[in-house]
């Protein structure tokens, strides 16, 4: 059975785009770019990102793309926390149409999870970037669109608006760590999943001691999670 060919694994993030290749087995190839996103972050802007950093590259077959927001059937849901023009946008066929290649769209958590896990048993992830992504797997299988970001939390509030990208900011570095593992506390006992993954931009800044079961990892998985994608 042939293999593919490269993948161009591309992360829309809260400033920055970013874009990883990888070679027929999944393995990293080459340097890892970036691309800076503007403030206001519109459908046309995205699009002119991934076409952009997709020239910086010679080869690729295919493109991986994750997105912070709800996608189904390659079309954009829902992005509480972008531009409300998202909103029943068919990223996945713009992207295909300006590249001339074959992409897939998932959701940023998701895609970033499928670079994180063991494939045994229960496993969540939990991403800190525009808002609080959250991936579950069960035995390797993806679950897709889980959006613990938007439980209400407190004061009506949801996790997005107490650990997501403003909040950092608003609240500091030392606060908003403390803020993760309250949300850590409240997840464990009502998913009980055999790992629970934190990644993000911002780990650094999140206590050392954690409970059991429960690993930093870094950001960049998102980018390996985008070859196995297109296994799911």
């Amino acid at each position: 059975m042939a293999l593919p060919g490269p993948t161009l694994c591309v992360e829309v993030g809260v400033t920055t785009l970013r874009a990883q290749l990888v070679d027929e087995r999944g393995a990293p190839t080459g340097e890892r770019q970036r691309v800076p996103l503007p403030r206001v972050l519109p459908p046309d802007a995205v699009v002119d990102a991934v076409a952009e950093v997709a020239q910086l590259y010679d080869h690729y077959e295919r493109v991986s793309v994750g997105f912070p927001g709800v996608i189904m059937d390659g079309v954009v849901r829902d992005a509480p926390n972008l531009d409300p023009a998202w909103s029943e946008f068919a990223l996945e066929r713009a992207l295909q149409v300006r590249l001339e290649r074959m992409v897939r769209v998932a959701n940023a958590a998701d895609m970033q999870g499928l670079g994180i896990v063991e494939g045994k048993g229960v496993e969540l992830v939990l991403t800190f970037g525009v808002g609080m992504g959250s991936a579950l797997f069960v035995d390797g299988r993806l679950v897709p669109n889980l959006q613990l970001g938007r439980h209400p939390f407190r004061k009506k509030r949801c996790y997005d608006d107490y650990v997501g990208h403003a909040a950092f900011k608003a609240a500091g570095a030392k606060r908003w760590g403390k803020r993760v593992l309250r949300v850590v506390e409240q997840v464990l006992p009502v998913w009980n999943p055999r790992v629970l993954y934190l990644s993000g931009s911002n780990m650094k800044r999140v206590p050392s001691a954690l409970p059991p079961g429960v690993q930093k990892v870094a950001g960049a998985t998102g980018l390996a999670g985008g070859f196995r994608l297109w296994d799911h």
